[in-house]
């Protein structure tokens, strides 16, 4: 008969004393495993949910400003043409005077010259002729490109003893007289390119299988393509034909962006927004030639001009939109070049990885970007999916685009002083007849109150009758309070005083320094302010849900406020070298600004999760930006941008960073104050929300199991569903 009693190899016996303490002992060992990998979970957690903002705020604002802080002419290409002997002696001239500013060539012919600026393989050009020189530039080019190669060849051509006269080949349009419209074009393909794979990374990673990814990215690229046309061609009149060109190169845009975000995300996973964001966004824009000439920035900026999507995507629209699509041809290789290489090189990896069966399925990470639980049907989470970045490139087209294309003074405040008041009301009647609506004139009878008027930004600038003491017309400015401003009432009252038959001379009450010669340095400290307060928030939620209970929240927010605000004052002072001094005073207005909009953002957070970041953004940057003054005087935008300027953090933080610098700080407090109002009443809406409603302090669970994005073949495989 066979013994089916347990003997020692099945179990332990019932009276065994080593038994219990062994698994007792190993139950314990568990548990402390368990722990561990909790705990380092949770260090890690706190680790991104700091490090993402500090590496993402800290690369836009410092390659930003160290690109456009301080422009100076490096190898401007310059044509000149004339006799041969006048031609190399004004070439001559001109590179002795301006050794590493300019690259001279001589040509033949005036045509070859023209066509060259035309061509835009010189950014102006030079024609000699008999006690004459024409200056020949192309304005759709780039703006600051023009004003750069005039300042530089006018004195040379005044101190060779010839009459100057100038000639714009392709003046921009008057729909879009400041060019913007190419740039922020360009700028929103960008986003649209790189903004929705870090989001399906996260929370849909099925969509990155490759099979189904590129159909995708083609229909999104139609998506934005349509959207953008549609913003800036009939709803905004700044693109007028050109319908099918433009919405084929903004296809192309997105969807080589989109191409290469791919392969990115392949070989850097969750880290590849950061790569996309540095190439595309920090290197990209600046390199893009559309703000600023390449040829004022950084030896690397003309180098990355020849390669970058950026760059080839602005260059082509500019081409097709002012100069009939002449060469735009070699900057749309270079889109369709990359987006090929990028789709081959990510087939390369999804075979290799499975010749190895190094096949990793990917986690959803970002359960629902609503804040709630993660929704059931599919259909309407990739509908949120792409929203998201839909808005945000329907925002920034409508309202920052919106707000400066059409740069126009309106009713922008001067006085004009003369010995008397009479005079000066005289003097006002006659330039208002030609001045209607343009600037608000003011009659005054004191110089000294003029200034004092100037330096504490009541008036942009005061226009200075001559008198029988000083026979020559003077301009008090105050370069400091705005650089837009103050390049249109220079431009202006220039004129007025050569109709007057008079001399003008420029008092500057507070002048920039060199290091920050257009006056950056105020924008993107206070756009790095703002960005670290709204994303340590939307950053922390997803991160590190743990975060979010108010007790956790408001210090760990203002650590990050004291920190952040430390680091990026050495950023922009000590690696970029935009600013000087000033350390405690911008240091603890930074903390309260980046603090105050953090709490506004977890009101926002509260009430709709991810999906916060556009009105938080759309309200602090998009509307923020234009009512700063920082970019574009505000008295050159709509009028609603004058109202938001005494109401919104951007303007507050940006007015506070210039009185600090260059106003001894006389109006930092009204500043303040305006912060403090934000910090506060958002801080009391999210007390009344988490009694309400508390606020999760972990993830939401997701009911789908891990997918394998990479593998080809899966494809067409159904999503694997845990029980």
């Amino acid at each position: 008969m066979t013994n089916s009693s347990p003997t020692s190899t099945d179990s332990p016996p019932e009276n065994d004393p080593g038994a219990e303490p062994a698994q007792e002992t190993e139950s314990q060992d568990l548990e402390a495993a368990a722990a561990k990998r909790a705990k380092a979970e949770k260090i890690g957690r706190y680790v991104a949910m700091f490090l993402m903002p500090l590496l993402m705020v800290s690369m836009l604002v410092g390659g930003y400003l160290a690109a456009m802080h301080s422009p100076t002419p490096h190898n401007v290409p310059i044509a000149v043409s004339g006799s041969a002997q006048q031609a190399d002696r004004f070439a001559q001239a001109l590179e002795s005077a301006n050794a590493d500013a300019v690259d001279v060539r001589t040509v033949d012919s005036a045509d070859d010259a023209r066509q060259l600026v035309l061509d835009r393989e010189v950014s102006s050009a030079v024609v000699l002729g008999d006690g004459t020189a024409t200056l020949y530039t192309a304005g759709a080019a780039g703006a600051s490109q023009s004003s750069t190669v005039t300042a530089l060849l006018a004195p040379q051509v005044l101190a060779s003893g010839l009459t100057l006269q100038t000639e714009d080949l392709a003046p921009l349009p008057a729909n879009d007289l400041a060019g913007l419209g190419a740039m922020f074009m360009t700028t929103a393909l960008m986003l649209a390119g790189y903004m929705p794979l870090s989001l399906a990374l996260s929370n849909s990673p099925e969509l990155m299988r490759f099979r189904r990814f590129v159909p995708l990215l083609a229909g999104w690229s139609a998506l934005i393509a349509a959207l953008v046309w549609t913003v800036v061609g009939p709803i905004m009149g700044i693109v007028e034909g050109h319908t099918a060109a433009v919405l084929g190169i903004s296809w192309l845009a997105v969807f080589s962006v989109g191409s290469a975000q791919l392969f990115l995300t392949r070989i850097l996973g969750p880290m590849a927004v950061l790569v996309g964001m540095l190439f595309l966004m920090v290197l990209g824009v600046p390199s893009s030639n559309m703000s600023m000439s390449v040829h004022t920035m950084p030896g690397l900026y003309p180098f990355l001009h020849s390669f970058l999507p950026a760059a080839a995507t602005g260059e082509s629209l500019r081409s097709v939109l002012y100069f009939d699509g002449n060469g735009a041809g070699r900057h749309l290789m270079v889109l369709v070049i990359g987006a090929v290489a990028a789709l081959l090189l990510t087939l390369g990896i999804d075979a290799m990885r499975r010749r190895k069966g190094k096949d990793k399925p990917l986690a959803v990470n970002v359960a629902s970007l609503h804040g709630g639980p993660r929704p059931k049907n599919r259909a309407w989470r990739y509908v949120t999916l792409g929203f998201l970045p839909l808005m945000m490139v329907a925002m920034m087209l409508s309202l920052m685009l919106g707000a400066m294309y059409q740069p126009t003074p309106r009713d922008m405040p001067v006085a004009v002083v003369g010995a008397t008041t009479e005079q000066a009301e005289q003097a006002v009647a006659g330039l208002e007849e030609n001045m209607s609506g343009l600037f608000d004139l003011r009659a005054m009878d004191s110089a000294d109150e003029a200034r004092d008027q100037v330096r504490d930004r009541t008036i942009t600038a005061a226009y200075v009758l001559p008198s029988a003491e000083n026979p020559k017309s003077t301009l008090i400015a105050n370069q400091a309070a705005g650089m837009s401003a103050q390049q249109v009432v220079n431009r202006v009252f220039t004129q007025v005083a050569a109709g007057q038959q008079m001399q003008l001379t420029t008092e500057d009450v507070a002048p920039l320094p060199n290091k920050d010669s257009m006056g950056m340095s105020t924008m993107y400290m206070a756009m790095g302010w703002i960005m670290a307060g709204f994303m340590i928030i939307i950053v922390g939620s997803t991160a590190q849900p743990a975060s979010r209970p108010l007790r956790k929240l408001v210090p760990i927010t203002a650590g990050w406020a004291v920190g952040y605000s430390a680091l990026l004052w050495v950023i922009v002072s000590v690696f970029v070298n935009a600013i000087d001094g000033h350390f405690l005073a911008l240091w603890g207005t930074g903390a309260v600004a980046i603090f105050c909009v953090a709490m506004f953002t977890a009101v926002l957070e509260r009430l709709i999760g991810m999906l916060a970041i556009l009105p938080a953004i759309g309200i602090l940057m998009f509307l923020g930006i234009p009512a700063s003054g920082a970019a574009m005087s505000i008295y050159m935008e709509p009028e609603f941008f004058r109202v938001l300027h005494d109401y919104l953090p951007m303007p507050a933080a940006v007015e506070a960073i210039r009185s600090i610098l260059y106003f001894g700080g006389d109006t930092v407090g009204s500043h303040l104050l305006t912060l403090g109002i934000w910090g506060a009443a958002s801080l009391v809406v999210v007390m009344i929300i988490d009694r309400i409603k508390p606020p999760r302090d972990e993830a939401w669970p997701t009911d789908e199991a891990p997918v394998e994005p990479a593998a080809d073949n899966a494809a067409d495989r159904p999503e694997p569903v845990r029980a």
